[in-house]
C-alpha cells in the first residue's frame, strides 16, 4: 500500500529516463509553436513565416517534503515524506510535444501539433494516516481527515489545430487572437480516492489495523493502469483508447512596438520592428474525455468498520499492492465496503488554467518576464486531473540566435525554486530547478530540451 500511496516507484523511473512546463523560454523573445502552447495568439508573432517542431519534452517532479539531495542520497523516503502535520503531496507531470508544424499567410497563422502527457500524483495525503500504512509509528493514532486523500495517474494525447489573426496593427500598437482546437485521445487512467475518513489505527508489534472507521472512496480505471502503476510502460499508453474528446485553447495577445537597429546583422542596417512590451491571456485546457476500455470500471463506496462488533481492516494486507485492482480488492473482500454508485465510462475534465504573462524589454537585449498559471479546477475531485498554481520572473539575455536566461518560480505544491536556461539557435535546454536542488533544499527536480527548425 505505501508503494500504491507514494508512486515513488514511477517517480523514480522516470527521472531516470530523462508545472511550469518550459519555464523561461515557453515566453521567449523567439517566438515560435512553443509560445502558442501557451497562448495560441502568439501564433501570428512567429519569428519564422515557418517552423516546423521536431521534438520537445519536459518532466516535473515535484513534492512538499522531500529534497532533491535526499532522494538522491537514498534517506528514508517513507519518513521524511510524512513528517510534519500538513498534507503530504508529490506530483510527477511529463509532457511531450511532437512533430508539429506551422505558418504564417497574411493576416493569418496556422499550426498542427501532437501531445503527449503523463500525470502521476499522490494528493492530500494525510500523514497520521501514511504513517500507519508505512508501520512507521507504534501505539494507537486517531485519524480525522475533512478532506479527499487521492492517488491519480492518467496518460493521454492530443492532436491540436490551432489559428490565430492580426486584430490590430500599425507602427506602434498590435493587437492579435487565436485559438486550438484538441482532438483528445485517452490513454490510460486510475484513481483511488478516500475522503473524510475518520477511524482508529493501531500497530501492535508490526500489526497495523484500521477500526471504527468512515469514508467514502472512489475507485476508478482504465486501459493499462489498472495492471500495475510501478510499470512505467504502462504510462506511455498515450493514443490507445482512440478519438474520445476534444478540448480548446483561447488567447489574447498585444504588442507595444518599437523600432530598433538589428546589430547583430549590420548597425547601419534599416531599422526593424520589435516589441517593448508583450503582453498575454488565455485560458487553457478547457475540455473533457472519456475513458473507454475493456477493463473500464469507475465506483464509488462507503467504507464502515464497525469496532462495536469486533471489526477491524488489517492494513498489512495492502503490503505487495501494485495496481489498483488489487487495493479494491482487498477492500472487497474485507466486506466493509458497500457500493452507492457505479458506472463503466467515465468523463475525465482537463487541467483548466488561466495564463497571464509580460515581457518587457529593459534594455538593448536584455529582458524580463512575469508569467502565471492559476488552475480553475479543485484537485479534490475525482474526476480531475490536476495541475499546478505558479508565479515565474524571468531575467534574460536575448539575441537573435542565442538567448540565457534565469527563471525564478513560486509552485503551489514545491514552493520556491531557482533555475537555468539557454538558447542556441534552434536548440534550447534548461531546468526551472537545477539551481536550487544542487545548492539549497529543492523539493522539486525538472528537465526540458527541444529543437525546432524555422523557415
Amino acid at each position: 500500500m505505501k508503494k500504491s500511496l507514494l508512486l515513488l516507484s514511477s517517480v523514480i523511473t522516470f527521472v531516470s529516463y530523462s508545472q511550469d512546463h518550459f519555464s523561461g523560454i515557453n515566453t521567449s523573445k523567439r517566438v515560435g509553436i512553443l509560445n502558442s502552447t501557451v497562448n495560441p495568439a502568439e501564433l501570428i508573432n512567429m519569428t519564422n513565416t515557418y517552423e516546423i517542431s521536431i521534438f520537445n519534452v519536459s518532466t516535473i517532479v515535484s513534492n512538499n517534503k522531500i529534497t532533491f539531495q535526499e532522494i538522491m542520497k537514498g534517506e528514508n523516503i517513507d519518513d521524511k515524506f510524512f513528517s510534519g502535520n500538513e498534507p503530504a503531496n508529490m506530483r510527477l507531470d511529463a509532457v511531450i510535444y511532437g512533430p508539429a508544424f506551422a505558418m504564417k499567410y497574411k493576416k493569418w497563422a496556422f499550426g498542427l501539433n501532437s501531445t503527449a502527457y503523463v500525470k502521476a500524483n499522490a494528493i492530500d495525503v494525510d500523514v497520521n494516516f501514511g504513517k500507519a500504512l508505512t508501520n512507521s509509528f507504534v501505539g494507537v493514532d486517531h485519524i480525522n481527515t475533512h478532506y479527499n486523500q487521492r492517488m491519480n495517474a492518467a496518460s493521454w494525447g492530443e492532436i491540436g489545430l490551432s489559428a490565430s489573426r492580426n486584430l490590430f496593427d500599425n507602427n506602434t500598437h498590435k493587437f492579435s487572437a487565436g485559438a486550438t482546437f484538441k482532438l483528445l485521445f485517452p490513454g490510460s487512467f486510475m484513481n483511488l480516492g478516500v475522503s473524510n475518513l475518520e477511524g482508529d489505527v493501531t500497530n501492535v508489534l508490526g500489526n497495523v489495523n484500521l477500526t471504527n472507521a468512515t469514508a467514502q472512496v472512489n475507485i476508478a480505471y482504465s486501459g493499462s493502469l489498472a495492471n500495475n502503476y510501478n510499470d512505467a510502460s504502462n504510462y506511455s499508453k498515450f493514443f490507445a483508447g482512440g478519438l474520445n474528446g476534444v478540448g480548446a485553447d483561447i488567447g489574447v495577445n498585444y504588442q507595444w512596438k518599437q523600432k530598433r537597429y538589428d546589430e547583430e546583422v549590420n548597425e547601419n542596417a534599416s531599422p526593424t520592428t520589435d516589441y517593448k512590451l508583450n503582453l498575454g491571456l488565455s485560458v487553457r485546457n478547457i475540455g473533457t474525455m472519456t475513458f473507454k476500455d475493456n477493463n473500464n470500471v469507475s465506483t464509488n463506496y462507503n467504507l464502515n468498520i464497525d469496532a462495536s462488533q469486533g471489526e477491524s481492516l488489517n492494513l498489512n494486507q495492502f503490503d505487495g499492492s501494485e495496481s489498483i485492482t488489487d487495493i479494491e480488492q482487498v477492500l472487497l473482500d474485507s466486506g466493509y465496503l458497500t457500493k452507492t454508485d457505479g458506472q463503466k465510462d467515465f468523463r475525465i475534465k482537463l487541467p483548466t488554467v488561466i495564463n497571464i504573462y509580460a515581457d518587457y524589454q529593459l534594455a538593448s537585449k536584455w529582458y524580463v518576464s512575469a508569467y502565471i498559471q492559476q488552475k480553475l479546477n479543485d484537485d479534490s475531485e475525482n474526476d480531475f486531473t490536476t495541475i499546478q498554481n505558479v508565479l515565474t520572473l524571468t531575467p534574460r539575455f536575448s539575441g537573435k540566435h542565442y538567448e540565457i536566461y534565469v527563471p525564478f518560480t513560486k509552485n503551489e505544491v514545491s514552493d520556491f525554486t531557482t533555475g537555468f536556461g539557454f538558447r542556441l539557435g534552434g536548440f534550447y535546454m534548461g531546468s526551472g530547478s537545477i539551481v536550487t536542488a544542487l545548492i539549497n533544499d529543492s523539493t522539486q527536480a525538472d528537465f526540458y530540451l527541444g529543437f525546432r527548425v524555422g523557415i
